[in-house]
């Protein structure tokens, strides 16, 4: 079913820009995810931006890369995982953190509509403690069996990479089908991220965001 507020994705610039303006209610932005588009502004005040880059990165749910040293750290349960319970805080962490990865461009307002589609159900945080302190985490949107994991952040050696760990082994335990990370980076890439052509990436979101999949109230399994 075509978009309700964005064009067809083949009409992206050269660098994936699709549409400037529009709104960041929960309709704007399930829309977008649910067609292969997600916003991500420039400078704070000015037009929201929308992008559908080709190619995509995906990080194949059967092809996370556990590093040695992250296999022992998750063995040696230095640190407690929680879903869900400080969905706020893991946002402010992406955005503030020392070790924000990627989340510089996590505005107020974007803030504000993130917040507003988990109270919807549809994004989700994974967290990670450390002597009752929040030390890292990933928070992502999730819509049938697609979860676009968003930002994530780490105060802690490895924390963020446990957050992944632990919410990589959560969505196969679930059922979902496919985890977008959008763009491929040096960084993503060690933990496993791969390129697919937009086209291919849109013929996998249209069987994913159908699926009766719900990521649920707690992680269901450890990595």
């Amino acid at each position: 079913m075509p978009s309700q507020f964005f064009p067809p994705t083949s009409e992206s610039t050269a660098d994936g820009l699709l549409a400037v303006g529009g709104d960041l209610s929960p309709e704007w932005l399930l829309d977008a995810y649910r067609h292969g588009i997600f916003p991500w502004p420039i400078y704070e005040g000015e037009p929201m931006l929308w992008w559908s880059p080709d190619p995509r990165a995906i990080l194949p749910l059967d092809a996370l890369h556990i590093s040695r040293r992250l296999k022992r750290t998750l063995r040696s349960n230095k640190f407690q995982v929680t879903s869900d319970q400080a969905f706020a805080d893991v946002l402010t962490g992406c955005a503030t953190g020392p070790g924000r990865e990627g989340g510089t461009w996590l505005m107020d307002d974007m803030i504000e509509a993130y917040t507003a589609i988990h109270k919807l159900g549809h994004a989700h945080s994974v967290e990670v403690w450390l002597e009752g302190k929040l030390v890292g985490g990933v928070y992502g949107i999730a819509i049938g069996g697609l979860f676009s994991a968003e930002s994530m952040f780490y105060r802690e050696r490895d924390a963020s990479k446990v957050a992944l760990a632990h919410l990589v082994a959560h969505l196969n335990a679930c059922g979902y089908h496919l985890l977008d990370v959008q763009q491929w980076t040096p960084h993503t890439g060690r933990l496993g991220a791969v390129e697919i052509s937009r086209e291919e990436y849109l013929k996998r979101l249209a069987v994913a965001v159908d699926l009766r999949v719900a990521f649920g109230k707690k992680l269901l399994t450890q990595p």
